[in-house]
């Protein structure tokens, strides 16, 4: 029997995204997120003493400012070479030959497979053979799985492949390939990269995505780490246990205010919400976006009062610990308890702006213009928030929010009821 680590993607010095920025952000604790998870991985490798690891890629997330980067992974190489612990590593897109200008020696335990073709390399005193290619650019459109060799007879045989796969939304599409493409070469195990969410694609053969080892965005919520993998004396794989190893936990959460008539009380479920997610974060620091959403009668003070509502989560936040738990954004999905369309029907001057507001184009000044001057009488805080986040693909839930301050107001102040 014999167990090794499977690791991709870590990234090191990226920063965590829509957090440094802040006042009494935890900045150093953010700025060293992706150095200490990877510290985690090498500590997992030496508590288990493993027999090698192996690096499916993007061990930089570019090139190097200095040479920092480069010395801190290798002093974690250090520390596997004084145990005896080899490790096996391709390039990826973020790492690509083409992409980092500067090179440091690495120690004699590490091994970093060819650019130019697919290479095999036995694993010393284990009936081991392992098979890599690394990216020369950062653009690889070619099927590179197709030219791997098929497999050693009697040995284990691990294919280390940086790839989208089949594809996938959230990444660009690099050394494409298909799970028959991979199964096709008879390895037991393909350790994979790129793709960040963790999978296990298949378990015969083993295919596996372990994610990267520390996320570094609201797109990349929960646990992160890497595979801790066992093989049979068979030289069957027995299990690729998973080991969550962040030390920033990314989380969504989603606060129900349906029904909600209290600003007390809304707070409370806020509260509540996010103590949660701390505790099973398990002592990591938590880097949340904090979504109000259902239908409350304070959806019309949430959004004209945006800076109060938002100052006031942030002070529960700071209840929780002064790094348990840091907000990235904070969404207003709330919807209004009343009709709208009835509201409507109430008079003609409210019928002649919600109809306006419905037909209401790409931008605000595609309004009609006493809908215009109706944005403009928003509070200042309200729209400067509005007029930074009109970007493309928050233009909708901006009009959105727009509609809802004005259409609260109407419903509460306007028309005959006023």
């Amino acid at each position: 029997m014999f167990r090794f680590i499977h690791t991709a993607d870590l990234h090191l010095d990226s920063p965590l995204q829509g957090l440094e920025s802040y006042e009494g952000a935890p900045v150093e604790l953010l700025r060293g997120a992706t150095r200490r998870a990877f510290e985690n991985v090498v500590q997992l490798a030496l508590d288990e003493a493993v027999d090698f690891v192996v690096i499916a890629g993007d061990i930089y997330d570019g090139d190097w400012k200095d040479y920092s980067s480069g010395l801190y992974f290798r002093g974690q190489m250090v520390r596997l070479c004084e145990r005896g612990i080899p490790v096996y590593l391709i390039t990826g897109n973020h790492d690509a030959a083409s992409v980092i200008s500067r090179k440091l020696s690495l120690p004699e335990n590490v091994y970093v497979f060819s650019t130019r073709v697919p290479e095999s390399k036995e694993v010393p005193g284990l009936p081991v053979v392992i098979h890599g290619r690394g990216f020369p650019h950062k653009a690889v459109p070619e099927n590179f799985a197709q030219g791997y060799p098929a497999a050693v007879p009697g040995k284990f045989n691990l294919g280390l492949l940086h790839t989208s796969l089949v594809g996938s939304v959230d990444h660009d599409t690099y050394a494409p390939c298909s799970v028959a493409d991979l199964e096709a070469k008879g390895y037991g195990y393909w350790a994979l990269g790129h793709i960040h969410q963790p999978a296990v694609v298949c378990e015969d053969p083993w295919i596996v995505f372990p994610g990267n080892c520390q996320g570094r965005h609201i797109k990349e919520t929960g646990p992160r780490g890497c595979r801790l993998v066992t093989v049979s004396d068979s030289l069957r794989v027995e299990s690729a246990e998973w080991r969550p190893l962040d030390v920033v936990r990314w989380e969504q959460i989603t606060v129900d205010l349906a029904g909600c008539t209290d600003e007390t009380e809304a707070l409370r479920r806020v509260s509540v919400a996010m103590k949660e997610a701390v505790a099973q974060a398990e002592g990591r620091t938590v880097a949340a976006r904090v979504i109000l959403a259902g239908a409350t009668a304070l959806h019309g003070t949430l959004h004209r009062e945006q800076q109060r509502w938002f100052s006031e989560i942030l002070a529960r936040a700071q209840d929780l610990g002064a790094e348990a738990l840091w907000i990235e954004r904070i969404r207003v999905s709330t919807s209004p308890v009343y009709d709208v369309a009835q509201l409507a029907e109430r008079d003609p001057l409210t019928k002649t702006v919600v109809e306006s507001l419905n037909r209401a184009g790409e931008t605000v000044a595609e309004l009609p213009p006493d809908v215009v001057e109706l944005f403009e009488l928003l509070p200042n805080e309200v729209r400067g928030e509005a007029e930074a986040e009109w970007t493309p693909e928050r233009r909708q839930a901006v009009l959105d929010d727009v509609r809802a301050i004005i259409i609260e107001a109407l419903a509460t102040r306007g028309g005959k009821d006023s």
